[in-house]
């Protein structure tokens, strides 16, 4: 198939999750024979931080303005097989105007944000990448949340079919690496600063640090605020790129992950850092949301953490235990959670599409 797909940003992973997730699934679409145009509207913010050149099989379109574009999307359109819109992209409706009004054979939107998209909808905010009459002109809706999302998508915006697309990694971009001395650590979190986080990493992080003066606790991301609640054990290393997230993790005894609020509420909305730091070997401490035990086995593949008191306990762990934790984390994230993996769940639904209107 050839995939026309207009996104937030492929380029640049600067203080987005879209971008990792993207160069995954692209990697592994053009190993099994597909080819992908990605469309990207050029934003000084991340032109500034872009931190992917080329990706074999996928041509990046990156345009100034709609208008611009609009005739190159047309074209491509016309030659593709699936038209495919994501949440954030700027010029979502447009995107989403043009693929329905096209003859491509599969028109999809893709919802990689979808308890932000449901919690603005009931609190009666706009959505700038929604069509106003919803998404029932999709022949099928992704969504990177499960569980009840689901129905919410077809009560809500109208779809008529979805399907979960979860996070996912690629195992040769996220594997055991040396570490990176400068981020050894004895609990380490990678992700850009937000503020319906702050509570859970105050709770599983900060506070820990405070109680274990003697332990090394380190943050990697971006746009940390000046009154954020440092600790003197708490050091700080500015957005690292995803080709350095491996010897992140490998400097890291154990890991921490945050959900969003709006995704842990939802639930069954499993972070891309889990499934990252799994692959990469290292031991995951999270915080615990619905759904988590279908994506790992609490205790034997992950640890949960519900208390400061749970992370500390986390933290003391012998290195053999986290060490076994860690072992069966990737095991698991290997078997079931690719992005060749996620591929194939997506080839799946398209079938499903297809044999359902013939």
């Amino acid at each position: 198939m050839k995939l026309a797909v207009f996104g937030l940003t492929i380029t640049s992973s600067w203080g987005n999750g879209h971008a990792t997730l993207w160069r995954a699934l692209c990697r592994a679409l053009v190993r099994r024979g597909h080819s992908i145009v990605f469309f990207e509207k050029d934003v000084p913010w991340y032109a500034g931080a872009r931190d992917l050149g080329e990706l074999p099989g996928v041509e990046v379109v990156l345009y100034p303005d709609w208008d611009t574009v609009r005739p190159v999307a047309a074209r491509h359109l016309r030659e593709a097989d699936l038209g495919m819109v994501t949440s954030y992209c700027p010029d979502g409706i447009a995107a989403c105007e043009l693929v329905l009004s096209s003859a491509v054979p599969a028109r999809v939107f893709y919802d990689l944000d979808t308890p932000v998209t449901l919690e603005r909808l009931a609190a009666g905010e706009p959505v700038a990448y929604l069509p106003p009459e919803g998404l029932g002109g999709f022949d099928l809706v992704l969504s990177y949340t499960g569980g009840t999302a689901l129905d919410h998508l077809r009560a809500r915006l109208g779809a008529r079919r979805v399907a979960p697309l979860y996070g996912s990694v690629d195992p040769d971009a996220h594997r055991p690496a040396p570490a990176a001395e400068d981020c050894r650590a004895d609990l380490s979190y990678l992700g850009t600063w937000a503020a319906d986080r702050q509570l859970g990493l105050e709770m599983l992080f900060v506070q820990p640090a405070r109680r274990m003066p003697d332990r090394r606790f380190v943050i990697g991301g971006a746009l940390y605020p000046e009154d954020f609640p440092w600790t003197s054990n708490i050091f700080f290393v500015r957005h690292m790129p995803p080709p350095q997230h491996p010897g992140f993790f490998a400097a890291s005894r154990l890991t921490l992950n945050v959900t969003r609020r709006a995704m842990a509420a939802m639930g069954y909305c499993p972070s891309g850092r889990l499934f990252e730091a799994a692959a990469c070997g290292t031991p995951v401490l999270t915080d615990w949301w619905e759904g988590l035990d279908a994506f790992y086995a609490p205790g034997r593949e992950i640890l949960v953490g519900r208390t400061t008191e749970d992370a500390i306990a986390a933290i003391n762990m012998e290195d053999a235990e986290l060490r076994r934790i860690a072992y069966a984390a990737r095991e698991r994230t290997l078997e079931e959670h690719t992005a060749e993996r996620r591929v194939q769940e997506l080839e799946a639904a398209l079938d499903g599409v297809m044999t359902a209107e013939a």
